[in-house]
């Protein structure tokens, strides 16, 4: 069975949380990501036009939904990290938490 509860990162992940280069290199990784994706669409536009068949379309399709879904998450994933870490106190965290499950009840 999966544990889905919330845990409180550790000093350790809360450090590397907080360290100036983690929102950098989470945010090159969205980048790239998002950069394959607009590849994948150019390539289903020349689909389209080529006159591809529907299941070869809706198979590269499915792909680049799924590739949004996990930028989507590995975005919402860091966000959550980035304020857990950085709170204040637990009332900020819950707040922070709060939020992030607004945007995802709203998106996902």
């Amino acid at each position: 069975m999966n544990d889905t509860s919330v845990k409180p990162p550790s000093r350790r992940a809360s450090a590397a949380t907080n360290s100036p280069g983690y929102r950098t290199e989470h945010q090159r990784d969205v980048i790239n990501r998002l950069k394959r994706i607009e590849g994948q669409v150019r390539g289903l536009i020349d689909m389209v036009e080529d006159g591809r068949s529907c299941e070869d379309v809706a198979q590269q399709m499915a792909a680049a939904r799924k590739a949004m879904d996990k930028a989507f998450y590995r975005m919402m994933a860091t966000s959550v990290m980035e304020a857990v870490s950085s709170s204040e106190s637990e009332v900020h965290t819950f707040r922070e938490v709060e939020r992030s499950t607004r945007i995802l009840e709203k998106y996902a």
